[in-house]
């Protein structure tokens, strides 16, 4: 039995500036665009992944939830306490520049870990804490 990765969520509250975000400063394309009774889910991905999706998501996907449940969700996500992503990168260093260089939020700018990797952090347009990971060698 084989089992992969093939979706994976990150709640956003403005698709737009999420897609300025994922697609214009990370370099991932857009594969889905869809809109459903009031809301949209945008599914992105890198092309060197393609059966590996994103999916941006509104941060409380329920058209039945209530106000408080809505508001409860907005105020996790503007603290950034909803989703971390992973990326791997085959540099770090220059992954940050660009990122940074696109007015990416930074958290943390690149340190090698105890743990065998060079990383750094972002948050993106709405808050969510992004990670950019590259295997140290040795």
């Amino acid at each position: 039995m084989d089992i992969k990765l093939s979706q994976c969520f990150i709640a956003v509250d403005d698709h737009d500036k999420a897609l300025a975000f994922y697609r214009d400063a990370l370099g991932l394309e857009v594969r889905n665009d869809v809109g459903f009774e009031g809301m949209r889910w945008v599914t992105i991905g890198s092309p060197s992944q393609p059966d590996v999706e994103i999916v941006l998501e509104p941060p409380l996907a329920d058209p039945n939830a209530s106000d408080e449940d809505r508001r409860t969700m907005a105020e996790l996500l503007a603290k950034g306490m909803l989703r971390a992503v992973i990326f791997a990168t085959d540099d770090c260093d220059a992954t940050f520049e660009r990122v940074r260089a696109a007015g990416g939020e930074v958290m943390q700018e690149p340190m090698d870990q105890p743990y065998g990797v060079r990383d750094c952090a972002f948050r993106d347009p709405s808050g969510n804490m992004i990670r950019f990971t590259q295997r140290l060698k040795g």
